[in-house]
Order: C-alpha cells, then sequence, then structure tokens
C-alpha cells in the first residue's frame, strides 16, 4: 500500500520532475538530452548475452566503482556490461573511463512502467547499484523478475537513517528485496540492519575508496602544473567546492596572502553549471585568474587557477600543497577526503562530513586530516600549515600510511560480485 501511494505521489509530481530537468538544462543543456531514456525507452543494446548492469548516480559513484568494472570487463569479456547515471556528468565519466567498452543509459524515473519498458529493453543478468541509491519500483521491478540485486560500498549515515525511518512502511520491504549488501563500515551495516535488511544478507567489506591507486600519469601531470605555477610558491586547492564555499576560500586565500603574497589557488567548483559563475567571482578578487578549461597557461604569476574540467582532480591535487575538501562548509556533507590522502597531502575540511564520517573520523585520527568549525579556523590552520613544511610533511605520510593499510575492499567486494553472477549464470541455465 505505502508503495503504491508513492508511486501516486510521484505522478503527480512527474511534471514537476519534468520541469526542473528543463530548467537545470538551461545552464547544463547536457540534462535535456536522450530525455526518452529517463521514462524507459533505453534503446536497444544489441548485447549477445545478458548485461552485468551497474547503476551509479553520479561522478563520485562512478568514479568508486570504476576499478571494480575493469576488473570485471577483464574477468569476464564475453559479459556486456552495462552502466546507468542519473546526471550527464556521470554520462561524461563513463565516456571517459570506458569508451566503447561499456553501454551508458540514464537510469529511469521510479515508475513501474519505465521500469518494465526497461528491463524489457535490457534484460540484465544482475544488478550492482552504488552506495545508496536505493529506489522501491526499481527494487521491487527488478524482484518481479527475478533479477538479483547487490547494494556495493553501501553507506548510510546517522542522517541519512533518521531520513529512511520516517518512511519505514517502504525502507522495511526495499531492503529486504536486495539480495546482498556489502556495506563499508560495522556502523553503517548496523543501521541498515535497524531498517530492516535481514542479516544473513549483509556483509561488512569496507570501503572500496581505500583501493585508489593514483595513475602515474596523473601525477606527471599534476608535477607539470606545478612547475608552471612555480615550485618553489606554496599552492592550496579547494576541491568540489559548492555555492557559498569558494568566495569563502576567495576570502581566506587573499588574507593569507598579507603574510605569503605567492600563495596560489587552485579552484575546482563541483558542478560544470557553475564553472562561469564562479570564474568571475574569482576575478573580484585578482587579476590574475586563469581557466583551465580555456586552455589558459598558468604561470608564477597567476594567482587563481579555476579547475573547470571533468576527469582531472587528482592531476590538480598533485599540483597542490595542501587540500581543502569541499562540500563540508555548505551543509551537503562533504566530498571524498581519501583522493588527496592517496597523494600524501594535508587534508582540511569544515564540520559538514556526514557523508564520509567515520572515513573522516578514523584519518584525522591517524593524524592526515584536520577538521575546522569555522572561516577564522580554516584561515588559522592553513596559516599554520603554509609555514610549517616539517608539519605539513608528517600530516602527507600519515594519510599516506591510513589509505595504503585499509586497501582490500575492492577485492572482497570482486567476490561477492562474482558468487552473485556465477548463481545467476546458474539460475539461467536451470
Amino acid at each position: 500500500m505505502a508503495r503504491v501511494l508513492y508511486t501516486l505521489l510521484f505522478t503527480l509530481s512527474l511534471p514537476l520532475v519534468l520541469a526542473r530537468i528543463w530548467w537545470r538544462g538551461r545552464r547544463a543543456p547536457a540534462y535535456r538530452e536522450r530525455v526518452p531514456e529517463r521514462l524507459g525507452f533505453a534503446p536497444a543494446t544489441g548485447f549477445s548475452a545478458r548485461p552485468i548492469w551497474i547503476h551509479a548516480v553520479s561522478v563520485g559513484e562512478t568514479l568508486a566503482i570504476a576499478p571494480l568494472v575493469q576488473r570485471l570487463l577483464e574477468t569476464y569479456p564475453q559479459r556486456p556490461v552495462l552502466i546507468t547515471t542519473m546526471t550527464p556528468t556521470g554520462a561524461e565519466r563513463v565516456r571517459a573511463l570506458f569508451g566503447e567498452r561499456v553501454s551508458h543509459r540514464y537510469c529511469p524515473w521510479d515508475l513501474p512502467g519505465f521500469w518494465s519498458r526497461f528491463l524489457r529493453r535490457t534484460d540484465p543478468l544482475l544488478c550492482v547499484v552504488v552506495e545508496t541509491e536505493l529506489w522501491p519500483n526499481m527494487l521491487h521491478a527488478c524482484s518481479g523478475r527475478g533479477i538479483a540485486v547487490l547494494l556495493a560500498n553501501a553507506r548510510m549515515s546517522a542522517r541519512s537513517a533518521r531520513g529512511y525511518a520516517r518512511f519505514a512502511a517502504l525502507t522495511r520491504p526495499m531492503l529486504q528485496q536486495l539480495s546482498l549488501v556489502a556495506a563499508q563500515s560495522h556502523a553503517d551495516g548496523e543501521r541498515l540492519l535497524r531498517l530492516g535488511l535481514p542479516e544473513s544478507r549483509l556483509r561488512v567489506t569496507g570501503s572500496i575508496k581505500f583501493d585508489i591507486e593514483p595513475d602515474p600519469a596523473d601525477i606527471g601531470a599534476g608535477a607539470a602544473l606545478r612547475v608552471q605555477l612555480g615550485e618553489t610558491r606554496p599552492v592550496l586547492i579547494a576541491a568540489s567546492t559548492h555555492e557559498g564555499e569558494d568566495e569563502l576560500l576567495l576570502r581566506v586565500w587573499q588574507r593569507l596572502r598579507l603574510d605569503w603574497p605567492g600563495l596560489a589557488l587552485i579552484l575546482v567548483p563541483r558542478h560544470p553549471e557553475r564553472f562561469a559563475s564562479v570564474a568571475a567571482l574569482a576575478r573580484r578578487y585578482s587579476d590574475a585568474v586563469c581557466r583551465r578549461s580555456a586552455a589558459d597557461t598558468p604561470s608564477g604569476d597567476t594567482e587563481v587557477y579555476i579547475g573547470d574540467t571533468l576527469g582531472e582532480m587528482m592531476q590538480l591535487y598533485a599540483a597542490a600543497d595542501v587540500a581543502f575538501v569541499g562540500g563540508s562548509f555548505s551543509g551537503t556533507g562533504g566530498h571524498n577526503p581519501l583522493e588527496p590522502a592517496a597523494l600524501a597531502k594535508p587534508v582540511l575540511m569544515g564540520p559538514d562530513t556526514f557523508n564520509f564520517a567515520q572515513i573522516t573520523q578514523a584519518l584525522s585520527e591517524a593524524g592526515g586530516l584536520l577538521q575546522v568549525a569555522d572561516e577564522a579556523g580554516l584561515r588559522r590552520v592553513l596559516h599554520e600549515l603554509i609555514g610549517n613544511a616539517e608539519r605539513r610533511g608528517a600530516m602527507a605520510r600519515a594519510a599516506s600510511r591510513f589509505v595504503a593499510d585499509n586497501r582490500g575492499a575492492l577485492d572482497r567486494l570482486q567476490r561477492l560480485v562474482e558468487d552473485r553472477l556465477s548463481a545467476a549464470e546458474a539460475g539461467q541455465r536451470s
């Protein structure tokens, strides 16, 4: 009954959903492309075998699951892989990472008719959902067609768990339709159990984000950028920033330059539709602004370098001395601190880190991350780090060790996916 009511409300809100897509398309035209796919009209794949379907909502989830996808492509060369995302930036990452080796479709909106069409057209053998992208009608449709769904790298913050608990009549049946959950931590697993996941279907595998292996090409490109900016000057990166954080970091940078006039800021907005406005904002603080997308060549005179491209974050991190990870002053829960940590960069974050609560706390306890409460605290800590190479080095080594010591989740997840896949293939033969 709860799912029926949910479906009715979603149906009534569909005009608003379409209007939102149109509105977002004003600044990001890609949102207006391939809209029929969101209604379940997925183009025919032409697969010779039933695909492994992986759903990764956007860029972060796509990057997280990419190593597993690579392994599946190598282990099962005859088994097609279909990846769905919700955002155009996620779609762009899929194309950039895998090209024609996988197929991409936009994920349908969560209505039964849309899912019925999508599943008829794609006919997946197994579904792997990344992190917490769960939809009642999606799971109901998969269950009805006998498609096993594995929730990979699952996380459930205390804040999210409270939200799901308010809709227990939807949440409990949804979790009971999952075939298996690979949780990032025991705390995530316990919250999922309290919400209704059967204990027999829970495995705690750790976070696959620890298994990040920086590409030597990215490290080399970052080193080359650093040479262009100036090897002896300090460089701060503010990565994955949200609205409000850009100006905060620019104010802090401006104050720090009173003591370090050569301090350069690499500013990387989270969302492409904000690239132009952030560049315009930066020009209010400096006349020496370069945009990466414009192929501007930075130099020792560049003061603010706007990282307004996609898929190059590791290169930009590699060029910096200290990394601030955004989303942590915006109320959105923060972004992944393990990327700069894997590159041996001291990491700073604001107070809002509920998306990576366990990782943030553990990295902080290991000595690789400092969390600050406000703008004054951020300015004070940055002032100390920029002026203390020994402290930066100690944090960098601690961050790198922390990532190395926690690797292994990818191997555990791969074994679970292969077990599910073998079971699905056996069921298909019988």
